[in-house]
């Protein structure tokens, strides 16, 4: 859901991307999301990622949004036929945004949809006991 209220622009407004295109996009985006962070909790880097949900200051320079984008930027290429320098923009347009709005939602202190402690359980399973205890440190 918060890729596709931010894919306005990106997507939905873009005239490279046919409209029967739109949803399987915004699922590339998801999908694009979610295997960046499960890559960083898979390679052991856990307390990284949980120190980018802490500081929301550091994600215009931090590596997990510009591996999002070129994720993202090569599957539309690869998937959906946009050059490349299309691709870039289109994911420059969408994924920064939405990674910046699911860090200031995930430190919102009720556990909600977003908590950082919910997504981990999306991510990896349901233990997020080391999650919990790094959010703590």
């Amino acid at each position: 859901m918060l890729v596709k209220s931010n894919a306005g622009t990106a997507v939905m407004n873009n005239p490279l991307i046919p409209v029967k295109n739109h949803e399987a996009v915004i699922n590339e985006a998801s999908s694009s999301i979610i295997d960046v962070l499960k890559g960083h909790i898979e390679t052991g880097k856990l307390k990284d990622l949980v120190k980018y949900f802490q500081f929301p200051g550091i994600y215009n320079s931090n590596p997990l949004i510009g591996t999002t984008v070129n994720k993202f930027a090569n599957r539309l290429n690869n998937y959906y036929g946009l050059e490349p320098a299309d691709a870039m923009a289109t994911a420059k347009g969408l994924i920064p945004q939405v990674m910046q709005q699911l860090i200031k939602q995930s430190q919102n202190k009720i556990e909600g949809e977003f908590s950082l402690s919910h997504l981990m359980d999306l991510i990896v399973g349901n233990n997020t006991t080391t999650a919990k205890q790094l959010a703590v440190a």
